[in-house]
């Protein structure tokens, strides 16, 4: 099963993002032929994201992101994830592997919800989704050969990342 993060939700819905074309294309694609799902957490922060009018000018309206939540919802292999009593341990457990801080935590409950549910991967635009590795993560939106899997997102080696933290940044 695929899980849809809520920037490809975004992007697929707000038709100045440079990626609705190509976001649309792949939701609608999914949403007619396979199981997708859904976590709870990512149709909040859509209706808040797209509502929101700090970040679009004009923001969709509350009937808009309504409406676009029920249109896929009426798709007959969409599942929506919710919590079950296993929601803590698997949170508890990627909390302990990964350290997520602050606003990360939202992030690692995404995962846990997949991981819960057996999702086989989620497709982001976010790379930030690499700190969990438990999860295998996809961004659908680079084009791709035919031939070729979707670009994954790959954790830097600690020592890559000691390599980048030691370089001067320019000024």
């Amino acid at each position: 099963m695929i899980a849809i993060d809520t920037n490809i939700l975004v992007y697929a819905h707000r038709a100045e993002s440079p990626f609705y074309v190509i976001a649309r294309t792949v939701l609608s694609e999914l949403a007619q032929n396979r199981a997708w799902v859904i976590p709870w957490p990512c149709l909040y922060e859509f209706y808040s994201v797209v509502t929101h009018p700090r970040r679009y000018a004009p923001p969709s309206t509350p009937r808009q992101a309504i409406d676009q939540i029920e249109i896929w919802m009426e798709s007959p292999y969409l599942q929506i994830l919710g919590e079950s009593r296993l929601a803590w341990p698997t949170l508890r457990d990627l909390i302990l592997a990964s350290r997520p801080v602050d606003g990360q935590i939202h992030d690692a409950k995404i995962v846990a919800l997949c991981l819960q549910h057996g999702v086989s991967e989620l497709w982001t635009a976010d790379r930030d989704f690499s700190r969990y590795p438990q999860l295998r993560t996809v961004n659908p939106l680079i084009p791709t050969a035919a031939s070729e899997p979707r670009a994954r997102y790959r954790i830097k080696s600690a020592a890559a990342t000691r390599k980048t933290a030691a370089r001067p940044r320019a000024r």
